[in-house]
């Protein structure tokens, strides 16, 4: 789990990898809580700041901004600032209004948007939440291991063929023991992971997306803005790709700098460590400040910009790409579902459960790389860090 959104994606690869062997060090869980504190409050300063020199490099009007906490709101605001006389935006607008229920309204997103004055949608930013970075390092870091599950699988295949004299490509593996021969693989990979002979690779599970800031605008103003970040010095396009078909945007992994002094400074003044004082930190150490902890921090980090416009941003929303089926896609479509990446996906959850919670200290990793478990493990274990009862019917 490479977050390349994170000033401090090191210590926290190096955090995860540790809790992926089940060898947690002393100090982990106060270290993951001040990193997601630290790169949290960085993150949103930066996006803020970075969306609004977007925004006026784009548009040439005057806009305020909105913090939102679920789809509904921003389909509500979509629909209301409708600009486009579009038969098929029309369309989406309307059926969204006969049945807004229908859209994932409650879907919880973590945003703030932006309106001209007529309350028309010019840009957003977003920062991935827990579960979409949970989901995301499952799908990455799994067609990882899903290679080297097959490289061992193939091996068994290679020795087996060896000991009966026959040429691999001539042997022949009956369905049911190719399915036993996999279990192995998946079982010798695993145990790789818990001896330590096999390492995570970084860029194998980097997410460059945690981050994201969309901009909305005309063909020609998106064209003109992409241009300017081209030259622009201190913004660097790292990569880009563009969508085509159901979902139509560009997006853009932008390299930028953040500003400690101005982060610090925004951090002191709003007295923001009132907010974390939840987290098992002491005050007294959230007072302090951020400065200490910048001191090992890259001076750089990744976001994606996402360039599009309002009919392509509707259809995105309301129509044929709708994002929360492109999410139920992605989880149905993997192409390795067994018991390893789910439990990567628990293991990321857990990280970021303890780092949110008023916990600085745990006995144990409570998911092993090399077990298996059932979703309800992991909701119990997170219910137990922030002492919520159970639920069960006999006490």
């Amino acid at each position: 789990m490479y977050l390349t959104s994170f000033i401090h994606r090191d210590p926290l690869f190096e955090i995860a990898e540790r809790w992926f062997r089940s060898c947690p060090e002393p100090g982990d869980c106060r270290s993951l809580t001040e990193i997601l504190i630290c790169d949290g409050f960085v993150i949103n300063e930066t996006l803020e700041v970075l969306t609004k020199c977007l925004l006026d490099m784009t548009h040439r009007c005057p806009y305020h901004r909105k913090e939102i906490r679920t789809k509904g709101e921003l389909r509500d605001l979509i629909c209301n600032g409708h600009r486009d006389e579009q038969p098929r935006v029309a369309e989406l607008v309307k059926r969204y209004r006969e049945n807004p229920d229908y859209y994932y309204r409650e879907a919880p997103i973590n945003a703030v948007v932006y309106l001209d004055d007529q309350d028309q949608l010019l840009g957003s930013f977003r920062i991935k939440r827990p579960k979409r970075i949970a989901e995301k390092a499952n799908r990455k870091i799994a067609e990882w291991i899903f290679e080297k599950v097959i490289e061992r699988a193939r091996e068994m295949a290679r020795q087996r063929a060896q000991l009966s004299g026959v040429p691999l490509n001539g042997f022949v593996t009956p369905a049911d023991e190719m399915i036993r021969e996999f279990i192995r693989a998946e079982e010798d990979i695993a145990a790789g992971f818990r001896d330590g002979d096999i390492r995570f690779d970084k860029e194998a599970s980097a997410i460059h997306d945690v981050a994201a800031i969309k901009i909305v605008a005309s063909s020609d103003d998106l064209w003109r803005l992409e241009n300017i970040l081209q030259k622009t010095d201190d913004i660097r396009v790292v990569e880009k790709q563009e969508f085509s078909g159901n979902y139509r945007a560009i997006s853009l992994i932008i390299e930028v700098f953040w500003n400690g002094e101005y982060i610090c400074r925004q951090y002191r003044e709003n007295r923001v460590w009132k907010r974390y004082l939840d987290r098992g930190i002491p005050e007294a150490d959230l007072e302090r400040g951020l400065e200490v902890s910048f001191a090992d921090a890259e001076p750089k980090m990744n976001v994606e910009l996402i360039l599009s416009t309002y009919p392509d941003m509707v259809e995105s929303e309301l129509g044929r790409s709708i994002h929360e089926e492109r999410i139920i896609a992605q989880r149905d479509n993997r192409k390795y579902k067994g018991y390893i990446p789910m439990n990567i996906e628990f293991l990321v959850e857990s990280l970021f459960a303890v780092g949110f919670s008023p916990r600085i200290d745990v006995d144990q990793v409570p998911i092993k790389l090399w077990g298996r478990y059932l979703p309800e493990t992991l909701s119990s274990y997170i219910r137990r860090l922030h002492n919520l009862p159970e639920y069960d019917l006999i006490q």
